[in-house]
């Protein structure tokens, strides 16, 4: 037993990378004066479009009202029914509730962990507007497909990218195939805040327009509302600290499919299960999520090793109280709760020593080599 634990995630050390740059931003943006939707936030916004691929960028408070005002700005309202899955952090649902609309679930492929594009046609209505895909723990959805359906059916899609930031489909980001997206910069993300803060990116001039005057009571123009909205806004302090951390961005990705690689040359072939090479994808590896019948065992044991372990996510949404046998097609997600007795994340950050990266792989390599 060993008396330092290895954390899942570590934002500290992201911050500690960056911290003589981090804190000369922070300065920078306390002695300007302007603290909310200044120029910081305006760069921001331009070099994070430029990342993503998209023309447009617009910050908000955090990833659940980026998805949100995502929806509204391609018109879901009342009524309006979203397709997604229920195999995602229960934000992803909240977001279409509080956009008015409806949400129903399609079942996932056990490969990608993602949307079953296959399952969409049999759950779409009269009253369906949209398709909310998810990149679950970084693994891009099948994006082609699923917007394949949508066009057929001419319903919109709007992409969580909460944990995506940087994936990648046929060389082009995800955020880019869907009319818009939504971005989470909460710390563990792959592009965090020391804070919150989210993104909506689109293409789209007009649904740009309608998120800016969204994300502000409305306002066309200050203090003159043209439609109703919220309070939303990424402030100062966290777009001046998220641009000091964008150029490292790739470079930390990369670490991430790095370390990933080395698990997975681990534990192939054994009782662990890694998370799958999904051909003409990148994975942006926010989290490595293996599966495991004897996932108590494995847990109990790297605990032992001094190494924390993770379940995203405990229970699916349609097995949350609040959400519990009142969404239309829970009763069909086969796939989803098989995966919700297995699942287990490690330690993933580009902060991870060589050391503790091979002490994880060796705690790995004995568990295995016992079962």
């Amino acid at each position: 037993m060993t008396d330092r634990i290895i954390p899942v995630s570590r934002p500290l050390a992201q911050y500690s990378a960056h911290r003589k740059e981090i804190r000369a931003a922070v300065l920078r943006v306390l002695e300007s004066g302007r603290y909310i939707l200044g120029d910081e936030v305006h760069q921001f916004e331009g070099e994070f479009a430029g990342f993503s691929g998209c023309k447009h960028c617009i910050g908000v408070a955090n990833g659940t009202e980026a998805l949100m005002l995502a929806l509204m700005g391609c018109g879901v309202g009342s009524g309006d029914e979203v397709i997604t899955v229920s195999h995602t952090a229960v934000g992803t649902v909240a977001a279409i509730e509080l956009a008015g609309g409806v949400p129903v679930f399609v079942d996932i492929d056990p490969q990608t962990r993602c949307m079953d594009a296959r399952l969409i046609e049999d759950k779409i209505s009269s009253r369906t507007k949209a398709v909310l895909p998810v990149h679950i723990y970084g693994q891009p959805a099948p994006m082609e497909q699923i917007c394949d359906v949508a066009r057929r059916y001419k319903l919109l899609v709007i992409e969580d990218c909460a944990q995506a930031c940087g994936a990648e489909i046929r060389g082009g980001r995800v955020g880019t195939f869907g009319e818009a997206a939504a971005v989470s910069f909460y710390p563990t993300k792959n592009m965090g805040a020391i804070g919150d803060g989210g993104a909506v990116l689109t293409s789209n001039p007009e649904i740009a327009r309608r998120v800016q005057w969204l994300r502000e009571y409305g306002w066309e123009e200050r203090h003159v509302s043209k439609i109703p909205g919220i309070n939303s806004r990424l402030d100062e302090l966290q777009a001046a600290i998220l641009r000091v951390k964008l150029p490292f961005l790739g470079h930390d990705n990369a670490r991430r499919r790095m370390i990933a690689q080395k698990y997975t040359e681990v534990i192939q072939g054994t009782a662990i299960l890694p998370p799958a090479e999904v051909p003409e994808t990148l994975h942006a590896m926010h989290l490595y999520v293996v599966e495991c019948a004897d996932r108590i065992s494995l847990r109990e044991f790297l605990q032992t090793r001094g190494i924390a372990t993770a379940v995203h996510y405990p229970f699916a949404v349609h097995q949350q109280a609040a959400y519990k046998e009142r969404i239309r097609g829970s009763e069909s997600l086969p796939e989803t709760e098989a995966l919700y007795d297995r699942i287990l994340t490690l330690p993933l950050y580009p902060e991870l020593s060589r050391g503790d990266v091979q002490r994880i792989c060796s705690a790995l390599k004995t568990w295995c080599e016992q079962h």
